[in-house]
């Protein structure tokens, strides 16, 4: 096989059956669904997909008004997407990484733009962060997540876990958190003496701060969300 030749490339990046379950990483930044049934996805995020597959966009009363409600009031970035069916299916988000979580009965937390994927087994809710709704235009949202399946989120570049503890709580810049724990709840602060160092809101300094036991994942990267920039 000669260098570089087509031949070589093929090897090189041709998928490959790992047999690891629903959920597999194909690439660092490439999830790979073996779908028998139903998942929720982000809309926008299917690369490719194999068998027979059908997608259909969240339905306005699928889950009530309140939660149309409140997806009104967070915007596209909450779009999630169904698919339906059996084969192979490929998602990815703007080339973020992807990390694979299995939980059970466990509650978890996500930023809703760093959701990619979840069983239809687990239970969600979009949860918009008010209090910081009036300082970042559009405010911050996440989703909550609870029960026992298979969750992907994103991240740009390697994601870092942070331990929290009651001695030892742990504060993080809204734009780069991704995820933490169902036990905490945060709480959001100002600190004026750091305006110009943090945050990307309307000069003002957010942080979030979270107390307990837990635990937060943060990025090394400032999102700079869609409704902000409008």
């Amino acid at each position: 096989m000669s260098r570089y030749s087509i031949e070589e490339f093929i090897a090189k990046t041709k998928q490959q059956d790992k047999e690891e379950g629903l959920f597999e990483l194909e690439t660092a930044r490439m999830l790979e669904i073996n779908l028998n049934g139903d998942v929720w996805a982000k809309a926008g995020s299917m690369v490719s997909y194999r068998g027979q597959i059908k997608f259909e966009r969240e339905g306005i009363l699928e889950h009530g008004l309140g939660k149309m409600f409140k997806k009104a009031l967070t915007g596209e970035g909450t779009s999630l997407m169904k698919a339906t069916g059996n084969g192979k299916l490929y998602l990815a988000d703007q080339g973020k990484k992807i990390s694979i979580i299995n939980l059970q009965n466990d509650t978890i937390y996500v930023n809703g733009n760093d959701l990619l994927a979840f069983e239809k087994s687990i239970n969600w809710d979009i949860k918009l962060m008010k209090r910081v709704a009036g300082i970042m235009a559009g405010g911050l949202f996440n989703v909550k997540l609870e029960g026992t399946g298979m969750v992907a989120i994103t991240s740009h570049y390697e994601p870092l876990t942070l331990i929290v503890t009651p001695d030892n709580p742990v504060i993080t810049d809204p734009n780069a958190t991704v995820a933490w724990s169902g036990n905490l709840q945060p709480e959001f602060i100002t600190d004026i003496s750091l305006k110009t160092f943090f945050g990307r809101g309307s000069g003002e300094s957010i942080q979030m701060k979270f107390s307990g036991d837990g635990y937060v994942v943060v990025q090394p990267f400032e999102e700079v969300y869609l409704a902000q920039q409008q």
